[in-house]
């Protein structure tokens, strides 16, 4: 069996713990000053990768990859703290301060790395809680022509086949395929590590490289218009009834009935 490559892509998102606040202009969320952290779907991709490798099996590299301006570099560190052995940075600087990218052009920038890299397996988040977009993976999917298996609750790697348990709404399916494969995790699939300070200390000595998406030859433009965001609508407070009659009434009345 020929080694795994892994490649590992993380995202820089508002952190899971902080409420996202609408801007002024109503274009998007607001970025500035707000705590950001690697995306937790993307956090269970590393988390796999490495476990992966500590099962023993043949493991040559795992690479992490994001795009965005320089402050991406961070999760990239803290992916490196939590195992992975480098990081690549794809540049992307924009007046927002983050990455002005839709799915298609993330898939295509993965596309140009991975043949560039010549990965043999990628693992992704399903999707990143930001956008919640959910397609990335299979668009990568799609552009290379590789089999692929989605919200990974389970991995098991045995040779050149890779096996995947995933949740589906009757039970559990499992997916079976050879490599090069897409997999992309659900919250079922791990605990991720935290990485620890020495492993912290360690990663700002493993390599980073820095490109462009113009080095990738890549054309990441814009096929949407975000026309506008705004905050979800309040909730109306309940209502309380005397009876089983008033509760039947008041449901007739909401045409619930």
């Amino acid at each position: 069996m020929s080694s795994l490559r892994i490649l590992v892509p993380v995202k820089r998102v508002i952190d899971y713990a902080i409420k996202p606040r609408v801007n002024k202009t109503q274009t998007a969320v607001e970025t500035a000053g707000v705590k950001h952290s690697m995306n937790p779907f993307d956090e269970l991709s590393v988390e796999e990768a490495v476990r992966i490798r500590e099962r023993k099996v043949p493991v040559e590299d795992i690479v992490a990859i994001s795009a965005g301006p320089t402050k991406a570099q961070d999760v990239l560190r803290t992916a490196m703290a939590m195992g992975c052995d480098r990081a690549i940075h794809v540049e992307i600087p924009t007046d927002k301060g983050e990455p002005d990218l839709e799915p298609l052009g993330v898939a295509k920038m993965l596309k140009a790395v991975v043949e560039k890299e010549k990965r043999n397996l990628v693992i992704l988040g399903k999707q990143s809680i930001d956008d919640d977009a959910n397609q990335t993976g299979q668009m990568l999917a799609g552009l290379l022509n590789w089999p692929q298996a989605t919200q990974a609750s389970k991995v098991d790697v045995e040779g050149e086949q890779v096996t995947v348990t995933r949740e589906v709404d009757g039970g559990v399916e499992t997916l079976s395929a050879k490599l090069p494969m897409i997999i992309t995790t659900d919250l079922r699939l791990n605990e991720p590590r935290f990485a620890s300070l020495p492993n912290i200390m360690k990663a700002k000595k493993k390599k980073l490289d820095k490109m462009t998406l113009q080095d990738l030859g890549v054309d990441a433009t814009r096929r949407l218009k975000t026309v506008k965001v705004t905050e979800p609508a309040p909730r109306k407070g309940g209502g309380k009834v005397d009876s089983v009659d008033g509760l039947i009434g008041k449901l007739k009345e909401l045409g619930a009935l």
